[in-house]
């Protein structure tokens, strides 16, 4: 750990006993938040690959990516991270200036299942991790096609959609020294397979 950052993990909002009693389902429970997860990721996307073909105007297309990206940060930090997975992540500083990383995981219900849907743990993983990597595709083609003013757009939406999966990858995994550990074991389990 750093000394300028403290990473606390904490239990997201207790179970309450009528959501911990609902069986884990492949439905989706909250459609209207499942919707707005993938709409600003798939909008931004779309808008950065019709943006030339709709308007001459860089400033309009890069405002428009720019605040798609910023209302889907929001969302997908906020709620939709909250209500499809029971996760959610944050930063805050304490009195003393510190800065303190929370990572916030839902209580396992006490039968041991999961409160979240199957689908909707889908649909949430999915979109954020498919999404950054096609940033990521985005950004060396707009640096190979030497389009330097895209660059800063694409870089906006690796950041902010990376920032996102960063924060939920913690969430799910748990501290630093876990996530080293897991991708470690990982690899030398790998290794022996072979």
């Amino acid at each position: 750990q750093d000394s300028s950052d403290d990473i606390e993990d904490v239990s997201l909002f207790d179970a309450d006993d009528d959501v911990s009693r609902r069986s884990k389902k492949s439905k989706i429970r909250h459609p209207v938040a499942s919707f707005f997860h993938l709409f600003f990721r798939v909008s931004a996307i779309i808008v950065y690959l019709l943006c030339e073909l709709l308007t001459s105007s860089f400033i309009a297309c890069m405002v428009t990516i720019i605040l798609l990206l910023s209302c889907d940060f929001w969302a997908v930090k906020n709620v939709t991270g909250r209500l499809m997975v029971g996760l959610r992540w944050w930063n805050q500083v304490d009195d003393d200036g510190r800065s303190h990383w929370v990572f916030e995981a839902r209580k396992v219900s006490a039968q041991g299942g999961k409160i979240s849907s199957e689908a909707e743990s889908r649909i949430f993983w999915l979109g954020l991790i498919t999404c950054p990597m096609i940033w990521v595709i985005f950004a060396f083609s707009a640096l190979f096609s030497f389009k330097v003013k895209w660059l800063a757009v694409v870089v906006m939406g690796v950041v902010l959609q990376g920032a996102n999966l960063y924060g939920y990858i913690r969430c799910k995994v748990g501290s630093r020294k876990n996530l080293t550990s897991m991708a470690t074991s990982y690899l030398g389990k790998q290794f022996l397979r072979q």
